[in-house]
C-alpha cells in the first residue's frame, strides 16, 4: 500500500498540470520594461521531441487525474484518521492507473508534464489537447 506521500506527489503533478493554463500569461507580465534591448534568449534546450500521440495520452491522463485528485482530496479531508491511510494508497493508486490506461508510466507522465512546463510550445500543444 503507498503512502499519503505518493498520493500528494501524484497532486503536485496534477497541480503542474492545472498551472500549465495560467504560465504563459503570468510569465508575459513578468519582463521588465527597463531591459527591453535583452535578445538573448534563456538557456538552451533541444527541442523537446514529444510525438502527438503522448501528448494526447498525457493531456487525456491530465483530465482524469485532476477529477480523481479532487474526489479524494474531498474524501480524505472527510475521513476519519484511521481511513486516511487507506484512501491515501486507494488515490494513489487510481491516479497511476488514470496515466497507464492512457498507455504513458507514471515516468513518462511527469516527464512530459515538466518538459510542457518549461517549454512554451509542448505547453501550448499539451493546453489545447486539454481543452
Amino acid at each position: 500500500m503507498q503512502s499519503m506521500t505518493g498520493f500528494y506527489a501524484f497532486c503536485a503533478m496534477t497541480l503542474t498540470a492545472g498551472g500549465l493554463l495560467f504560465a504563459p500569461a503570468a510569465n508575459a507580465q513578468q519582463q521588465s520594461p527597463a531591459a527591453p534591448s535583452q535578445t538573448a534568449p534563456g538557456p538552451t534546450t533541444a527541442p523537446a521531441d514529444i510525438s502527438d500521440k503522448k501528448l494526447d495520452a498525457a493531456a487525456a491522463a491530465v483530465k482524469k487525474v485532476v477529477a480523481l485528485r479532487d474526489t479524494y482530496e474531498q474524501k480524505l479531508a472527510q475521513a476519519p484518521a484511521a481511513e486516511k491511510q487507506r484512501l491515501a494508497g486507494e488515490a494513489s493508486d487510481a491516479i497511476e492507473k488514470a496515466v497507464t490506461d492512457q498507455g504513458l508510466s507514471v515516468e513518462e507522465y511527469t516527464t512530459i508534464l515538466q518538459v510542457a512546463q518549461n517549454d512554451p510550445v509542448v505547453r501550448s500543444k499539451l493546453v489545447q489537447r486539454m481543452k
